[in-house]
């Protein structure tokens, strides 16, 4: 058993492993201002209880000294506590739509579903002035949704990164969840996006590339920056 203040710890860095991991433990000592040794044994307790992991920091550059650092985020149990309740549920009812209405009704749920989610804030968006302008309001919708979303600059486009997918277990079963998310954000933004990766296929984030129109002049001018599948610009 832990105290309340533990607690209450654990679940800042818990919260913080999901909006910005994988993240090493002095970043996570650095933002919280806490010690590291004490953020070394909330980031234990949270492995032996299953609820976070640990990868090793890919080297970029010249290789340096000693090991790469060691970075921490969050497992699906670890999510589990900001919000993965009724998954098995909602699982066993779209495969019961599936089987009974066919790939016309997951599709419509679907829809309907990003229509729900967004609401009467879709307007606000779709309002906005440019493209990148748009993904910024689209982020603070998706914030107040639970989804911990961002929207930075990333070479020639915003990168929309999400950091919380409540529903991410049931997405793995039905991608088409997944598909009419990107689908409704393109519509929103205006412009055509690409889905990078997906908390519900295993990744940190679920990472939207949003590009931006660049003025004829430039255009030609411009090296197009391709960004690997699955991982976020620095």
């Amino acid at each position: 058993m832990h105290s309340t203040g533990d607690g209450r710890t654990r679940e800042a860095v818990a919260r913080l492993l999901m909006e910005q991991g994988p993240v090493t433990a002095a970043a996570v000592a650095a933002a919280l201002r806490l010690s590291a040794p004490a953020v070394r044994r909330h980031l234990d307790a949270l492995i032996a209880d299953g609820e976070a992991e640990v990868r090793q920091a890919s080297r970029r550059g010249p290789r340096g000294r000693g090991r790469p650092a060691r970075q921490y985020l969050l497992t699906d149990a670890g999510r589990a506590r900001f919000g993965h309740g009724y998954d098995e549920l909602a699982v066993a009812a779209l495969h019961y739509l599936a089987e009974h209405g066919g790939d016309d009704a997951l599709d419509a749920f679907a829809r309907s579903r990003v229509e729900q989610l967004l609401g009467p804030s879709a307007a606000q968006v779709a309002a906005a002035g440019t493209p990148d302008e748009r993904a910024g309001e689209l982020a603070k919708v998706l914030t107040a949704r639970g989804y911990a979303a961002q929207a930075r600059e990333a070479g020639t486009g915003v990168q929309l990164c999400q950091h919380h997918c409540p529903v991410a277990h049931v997405a793995a079963a039905f991608p088409v969840l997944c598909e009419a998310e990107t689908k409704a954000f393109a519509e929103l933004l205006g412009t055509h996006v690409q889905r990078l990766a997906t908390i519900a296929r295993g990744d940190s984030a679920c990472t939207t590339h949003v590009p931006l129109d660049l003025p004829e002049a430039r255009r030609h001018s411009v090296t197009t920056t391709t960004i690997p599948t699955g991982r976020q610009s620095e």
